[in-house]
């Protein structure tokens, strides 16, 4: 019986795919596998076919990440260019090229499924969970088509993201440390898959503290200038206003010191702050805000990462991947034991 480039596959342990690669030495195959897949070649008299040769050439060496461009805030802003150096750190140096695609779901033919998968256009696709719907995700499931999700998916599949509980809890938990009695928590939408992770670290914080979460002390709404300016005037001229606040972005937490001053409540002595998102605002407001780092042109590199793994047929180890963040501690949440920071 004449051995198949399947027979090979299977006995070195990798995907077809990978033996065509090695056939035509890939510069993206380890050369401990091409080492092992030529022995067994060897050993098996194998005489590759014209089409089999040809599976490696199908490579477009072209990765595609998706955006919609109908939101603003999908590409306007400063994370996701992070993202992008993050990936190409990755991808580059194997060669591969980088797109940026429009979704376009406004008609069938133009429809990314269509342009860049069924088209072979592009070998693998990274997106967040705004364009990686669960349909999606079990479409291109279906069709075996390699893509890493940015963002938490309810789907078998390969995702990366932040850690936004953990960064919800260490923020409280600096709060806390800091001598504020309490904690309220602004900005997010109620049901946003982000503001629910990031409010679930608050709360779990403020559990292993022993304290309740107080009524009325979690205000959802945009994140954003105005909607913090608002919700913090709500809150510190109640008759129970808390003595910190979590902050969902540093544009809320610009509302909210917006708010304070006009109050004529002192930072960090009668209020400390933390927020969320080290940029674009917070080392430059007065004062300069502590503020929870998400480094994204790592969640980027960690997002090309594996989808190179998965490109070269590597299992990965976890179907999800979260980021520990980074606390940057600044004045206006720094003081000891009550006392205001200088």
């Amino acid at each position: 019986m004449k051995v198949t480039i399947k027979d090979i596959a299977q006995a070195a342990g990798v995907a077809k795919s990978t033996v065509s690669k090695v056939m035509n030495d890939s510069p993206k195959i380890s050369e401990e596998t091409k080492a092992r897949v030529r022995d067994i070649i060897k050993q098996m008299n194998y005489t590759p076919s014209s089409i089999a040769t040809g599976l490696a050439r199908q490579s477009s060496n072209t990765i595609a990440i998706l955006i919609d461009m109908s939101k603003e805030s999908e590409f306007l802003n400063q994370f996701f260019y992070n993202i992008i150096g993050g990936v190409e750190s990755i991808i580059g140096p194997l060669k591969y090229e980088l797109t940026i695609a429009n979704i376009q779901h406004d008609h069938a033919e133009g429809h990314f499924l269509q342009r860049l998968v069924l088209n072979k256009r592009v070998d693998g696709i990274i997106a967040n969970t705004s364009v990686l719907t669960p349909e999606l995700c079990a479409e291109l499931n279906r069709l075996e088509f390699p893509y890493i999700s940015i963002g938490e998916i309810n789907a078998p599949g390969i995702w990366v993201d932040c850690d936004n509980e953990l960064g919800g809890f260490m923020l409280t938990r600096h709060l806390l440390d800091q001598g504020y009695p309490s904690v309220a928590f602004i900005g997010g939408e109620k049901d946003e898959p982000l503001f629910l992770r990031r409010a679930a670290g608050y709360q779990r914080a403020l559990s292993e503290a022993g304290m309740a979460v107080q009524s009325g002390w979690i205000i959802n709404g945009r994140a954003v200038e105005e909607d913090g300016y608002q919700a913090a005037k709500q809150l510190l001229q109640s008759a129970n206003p808390p003595g910190s606040i979590v902050c969902m972005s540093n544009f809320s937490a610009y509302g909210v010191l917006q708010a304070a001053r006009e109050l004529n409540i002192s930072i960090p002595a009668q209020l400390g702050i933390a927020t969320f998102d080290e940029y674009p605002l917070s080392p430059y407001t007065t004062p300069p805000l502590t503020s929870l780092d998400m480094d994204t042109f790592q969640l980027g590199a960690s997002a090309g990462r594996l989808l190179m793994d998965k490109l070269d047929n590597k299992e990965a180890a976890v179907s999800g991947q979260l980021l520990e963040p980074e606390l940057i501690p600044r004045l206006s949440s720094k003081r000891s034991g009550g006392a205001a920071a200088e």
